[in-house]
């Protein structure tokens, strides 16, 4: 539940037991519009005054739960816990508590008023049905409005999926996006979208013959919803996934971070095959959306289809192919340390690969970027960047040995080997400053890794 705010719209100035000494009428609340306007509301038969109704009584607690307001009217509020009071009652001093609260404060030992800090003559708490009342009837209000809202919604939801298998052109496009709206902002609208069979509803629009825009928003639905199983089997089909790699190079942002996202989604069904996403052009749009610095929001998306996808060995490949090493290795200095961690995974990945390694080892930037990364952002960046570093210089000794000195590596291995706690980073660290020092004399070697400047 989050902090509450006392609300200045909605504020109950002058209450009994707030403190000041003056008394608030319940009408005059009511008809001032303190608790959104006078009158019961009733939905469904429930009643929502606390009053004694026919209807059936909402419990406060429920209420307070599920609506999650973040805006209370401040007398609502009890000083203590900042949370809106369920069972309030007001001491000797005339400040008015949550009951449980207020207990538990003299449970503590405490014979003051927390409030202002008044040594209290009278430990009697009082309930304060009126603002107990004021309290349900606010929060039964916006509870039946957002139920009346929500059960709107649903039918339109309902109406919306009947229309997208019957219309055509333009009308298709207008519902699909009123759809995306609904859907992108009720949860209660996507469950009665499954409910009604909605996704293979939208689903079957994705297909050979789709128009980008269609497809655009047929996907940003999707993308929003929880697929089972056989959702994901009928999106597999290598035509839906053709459409989606064709509208992730030519869509929007927005559309191109929809693509990633559902794909990734796909690719956790346990019976995703990995030829479908050994496509050039899907990589090629991955890389875009990573490299696109004007729409840095597509970074962390697309990093993490990416990491997804070099899970599958037969992809690794194609991956280096499309010129993905030195490109990853050039945005390294300017990524997150979110982004930075998995695009690090991924080229540690390929440096698996021969071809790898070797296009690792050709990218002038790639020993002085993983040297850099050492023991700076967190245990798992050093242990990619070391494992690179490692494979490079095995790679090729004499080469990148020199230039792995040059850029300070002796220091950060023996920092890993003196700070580091894992005993794997430390064996890889010793295991790389012995093959640094295999081409020279110890005096050239201490020389090379500026062991005196480290030192001091």
């Amino acid at each position: 539940m989050p902090m509450f705010e006392p609300s200045k719209r909605d504020g109950i100035v002058g209450f009994d037991g707030g403190g000041d000494g003056h008394v608030l009428d319940l009408d005059t609340a009511v008809k001032d519009g303190v608790l959104g306007g006078g009158g019961v509301v009733s939905v469904g038969g429930v009643v929502g005054t606390g009053g004694g109704g026919g209807g059936e009584k909402l419990d406060l607690r429920m209420m307070i739960e599920e609506l999650d307001l973040s805006e209370v009217p401040s007398v609502f509020i009890c000083p203590i816990s900042l949370e809106p009071m369920q069972d309030p009652v007001t001491l000797c001093t005339g400040q008015t508590y949550e009951k449980s609260n207020i207990l538990k404060w003299f449970n503590f030992g405490h014979l003051t008023c927390p409030t202002t800090m008044q040594e209290l003559w009278d430990d009697t708490v009082t309930p304060n049905r009126t603002l107990h009342h004021l309290i349900y009837t606010w929060f039964s209000q916006k509870y039946l409005l957002m139920k009346k809202k929500s059960e709107d919604v649903q039918g339109r939801a309902a109406e919306l999926v009947e229309m997208l298998k019957t219309v055509k052109g333009q009308a298709r496009v207008q519902a699909l996006k009123e759809l995306r709206q609904v859907v992108a902002v009720h949860a209660t609208a996507r469950q009665t979208l499954i409910d009604k069979g909605g996704i293979a509803v939208v689903s079957s629009l994705l297909g050979p013959f789709t128009s980008h825009v269609v497809g655009s928003v047929a996907i940003a639905i999707l993308v929003n919803l929880s697929l089972d199983s056989e959702s994901r089997m009928i999106l597999m089909q290598p035509v839906k996934i053709s459409l989606m790699v064709d509208i992730l190079n030519e869509g929007s942002i927005e559309t191109k971070i929809n693509c990633t996202r559902l794909i990734k989604m796909l690719m956790e069904e346990k019976d995703f095959r990995s030829e479908y996403v050994s496509s050039h052009s899907l990589l090629v749009g991955i890389m875009r959306l990573v490299k696109d610095k004007r729409h840095t929001v597509g970074v962390l998306p697309g990093l993490s289809l990416l990491r997804t996808i070099c899970l599958h060995e037969e992809a690794r490949g194609l991956m280096v192919s499309i010129g993905a090493v030195p490109q990853l290795v050039e945005c390294l200095p300017s990524l997150d340390n979110e982004c930075l961690e998995l695009a690090l995974f991924i080229l540690d990945a390929l440096s698996s690969l021969p071809e790898g390694v070797l296009s690792l080892k050709d990218c002038s930037k790639t020993i002085p970027n993983m040297v850099s990364l050492l023991m700076r952002i967190s245990e798992s960046c050093t242990q990619y960047a070391l494992s690179i570093l490692l494979s490079i210089c095995k790679l090729a000794p004499e080469e990148c040995s020199s230039i792995a000195l040059d850029a300070g590596l002796a220091a950060k291995l023996l920092l890993v080997i003196q700070s580091c706690s894992d005993p794997v980073l430390k064996q890889q660290s010793s295991e790389l400053l012995k093959l640094c020092s295999l081409n020279y004399s110890d005096t050239i070697f201490i020389s090379k890794c500026k062991l005196s400047r480290t030192i001091q």
